[in-house]
């Protein structure tokens, strides 16, 4: 089984959208364009890689800046500078006020783990390490696939089937023995173009029709609606079942 981190196994997704707020909202009314929006972190943003999601939403508007290098200072007007003003707010924010799983995916994950599953997290953030130590999760997954490693594999992100496939390669698994676990629109269609077993999406808020639109197999709101089925063959990606 593998998970995407924030919005799945943890509420960070909320860290990251106040952080986008904080660097879209100024930067797009000194532009004089639309101003920004909760819709745009799910439009463009959400699942993406960092530097991806700034390109995106730049060109949600018309806007479009230098690319600029990962090393470039917050303040600068680059790609790479806007995502790094972006990591700057939500490091802040979790150094405030930390971060706790959901309660009811550390149950679900407690309850699969125990009935024999493998499992991996799955992550665009290059704060993946640090969030799943935060949360107290970091002991609990030997394969991490994080922005960092993909950087370091050259992995494609997001929505890209490259990080959730080499993540099972790395469980010794193929894509039809695994199961995706996303809450954001491009982590579905990466599962879905990667044709792993099950898709499966966790609305947090971006809506279940655009989850299924976008290639999940069944929706829940929260991952502990599932655990009646722990073991049977409707969680199996042999089975085939979908919703």
């Amino acid at each position: 089984m593998l998970f995407d981190l924030d919005g799945v196994l943890t509420p960070t997704a909320e860290v990251h959208m106040s952080a986008w707020s904080r660097l879209f909202t100024p930067f797009l009314d000194s532009h004089g364009v639309k101003p920004y929006t909760d819709a745009d972190y799910f439009g463009y943003i959400d699942g993406k890689p960092r530097y991806d999601g700034v390109r995106s939403l730049l060109a949600s508007r018309g806007l479009s800046l230098p690319d600029g290098d990962p090393s470039d200072a917050p303040e600068l007007e680059t790609v790479c500078g806007l995502g790094n003003r972006k990591n700057k707010a939500f490091n802040e924010t979790l150094a405030e006020d930390g971060v706790s799983p959901y309660p009811g995916s550390l149950r679900f994950l407690d309850a699969v783990v125990a009935a024999g599953l493998q499992v991996a997290v799955v992550t665009s953030s290059l704060n993946g390490e640090m969030v799943l130590t935060a949360a107290g999760l970091r002991d609990r997954f030997e394969i991490v696939v994080d922005g960092v490693r993909a950087r370091a594999e050259k992995l494609a992100g997001k929505p890209a089937p490259d990080t959730y496939a080499f993540a099972a390669r790395l469980l010794g698994l193929t894509a039809a023995e695994c199961i995706v676990v996303e809450d954001a629109e491009s982590g579905i269609q990466s599962g879905r173009a990667g044709d792993f077993g099950l898709v499966l999406g966790v609305d947090r808020g971006v809506g279940s029709h655009i989850l299924l639109e976008a290639g999940a197999d069944t929706v829940v709101a929260d991952l502990d609606e599932l655990l009646p089925l722990i073991g049977s063959t409707v969680l199996s990606p042999e089975s085939g079942v979908h919703a």
